[in-house]
């Protein structure tokens, strides 16, 4: 793995409207603070809530970015997104085409 790599990151969130699933995406993308967004589903999340076994249709959303621009991602998908605790997770990119990772770093804040 290239020390270059470790620089990238996947954020992962998922929401239950895809008009905000949407916005999200639209608005990290414009802010050029990540390169592609990527919008999967209906997909179906179980999990615990307040006690209670909760099961919800939501949209998934793949954010490729930089490391740099982690906190700025979360501080935007926290102005949108209406859940109390939003998932709100970001994995490394541990290996990926040099191809790709030049032109994301190109088209994200961190380039400039």
């Amino acid at each position: 793995m290239s020390s270059m790599v470790r620089e990238y990151i996947q954020v992962i969130t998922a929401i239950q409207k895809r008009g905000d699933a949407d916005r999200i995406a639209r608005g990290l993308v414009e802010r050029r603070l990540a390169g592609s967004v990527q919008v999967l589903g209906p997909i179906v999340s179980t999990y615990w809530w307040k006690g209670n076994i909760e099961t919800t249709q939501e949209w998934l959303l793949l954010i490729k970015s930089v490391k740099a621009l982690y906190r700025e991602i979360e501080a935007k998908i926290k102005e949108i997104h209406p859940y109390e605790v939003p998932e709100i997770i970001a994995v490394p990119i541990v290996d990926a085409s040099e191809d790709y990772l030049e032109w994301l770093r190109s088209v994200t804040l961190d380039s400039m």
